[in-house]
């Protein structure tokens, strides 16, 4: 069976490779062809913007797509940056802008409480016949007040889940990426649409 990943962000690709072969998904996961251009994520939540990535590839290539939409939702801000977490200190997205904007907005925020967010992953897999497969994956957790750990990308350094020990997402990777797998919205995500996969083939 082959996939053709929706997504063009190297760390997301890995994390992806790396869930799916932990659950024993047996397939080829191709790269998005360059030709395929990048989607407006018009939707207004991560499930739609993941089917948009999903069919764009799926009409492109004619291959069966493996598509996500990703985020952060801080409480305390209304629930943003949401859809718009990679672009959410503009365009081009640079995670490091976004990580800085997301600090600043939270200076008056001292205590966990108040520091309240969640990660959602939204994952799909679509195939060329219009069958497709959904899964959501969320962890809840609060924002740290400063950069921790060179592990992950994204909002990761700054994002302390409330399962775990106290460590950011990025000090987990930076040590095992399986730790962060484990309790992560894309693990999550991942492992259930890997078995959904799984039924659906077969395997």
């Amino acid at each position: 069976m082959k996939f053709v990943l929706a997504t063009t962000n190297p760390h997301k690709a890995r994390e992806i490779r790396e869930i799916l072969a932990a659950e024993a998904v047996r397939a080829v996961l191709l790269g998005r062809p360059a030709s395929v251009v990048e989607v407006e994520e018009t939707e207004p939540d991560f499930a739609g913007n993941a089917r948009l990535k999903a069919m764009a590839v799926v009409e492109a290539t004619g291959l069966p797509a493996i598509a996500e939409d990703s985020g952060i939702e801080v409480e305390a801000l209304g629930g943003a940056p949401g859809v718009r977490s990679a672009r959410y200190a503009g365009l081009p997205p640079d995670d490091d802008a976004n990580v800085r904007k997301l600090l600043e907005q939270m200076r008056g925020f001292a205590l966990p409480d108040e520091r309240r967010a969640r990660f959602v992953t939204a994952a799909v897999a679509l195939w060329p016949d219009g069958h497709l497969l959904a899964a959501e994956g969320t962890v809840e957790g609060w924002l740290a007040t400063e950069r921790r750990g060179g592990g992950g990308f994204g909002y990761d350094p700054v994002f302390v889940p409330a399962e775990g020990d106290g460590r950011t997402f990025g000090e987990m990777a930076e040590s095992s990426p399986e730790a962060k797998h484990a309790l992560s919205h894309r693990g999550r995500a991942f492992r259930l649409l890997a078995s959904a996969i799984k039924a659906h083939a077969k395997m």
